[in-house]
């Protein structure tokens, strides 16, 4: 999956926007982080606990999280990992940080 493909994707989620510059591009829903890209590569994803343990335990090979986040919502995306299950993950970060 390419940053293209996740911004076509988290754009299509109502209110999603992307914002940010080059190097550092993110998206966000009432102005609350959604996602952003990370270290070459990767994602940042902002999912609660009990999502982010939901998602490491089915898609290992594409979602970890680096020590430095363990006491924080947030897991990070291999974007060459599954790219239906980054979608999964964007889609309940999106869910999480809406105002309704």
């Amino acid at each position: 999956m390419g940053l293209d493909e996740v911004d076509e994707f988290a754009t299509s989620l109502p209110g999603c926007r992307r914002k940010g510059h080059p190097g550092r591009i993110a998206w966000y829903v009432d102005n609350r982080l959604v996602v952003r890209e990370d270290a070459p590569g990767t994602l940042l994803v902002r999912v609660g606990f009990a999502d982010r343990e939901a998602l490491l335990a089915s898609h290992p090979e594409t979602f970890g999280v680096p020590p430095r986040w363990e006491k924080h919502m947030k897991v990070q995306a291999d974007l060459d990992g599954d790219a239906d299950a980054i979608r999964d993950a964007i889609r309940l970060a999106w869910a999480a940080q809406r105002r309704d």
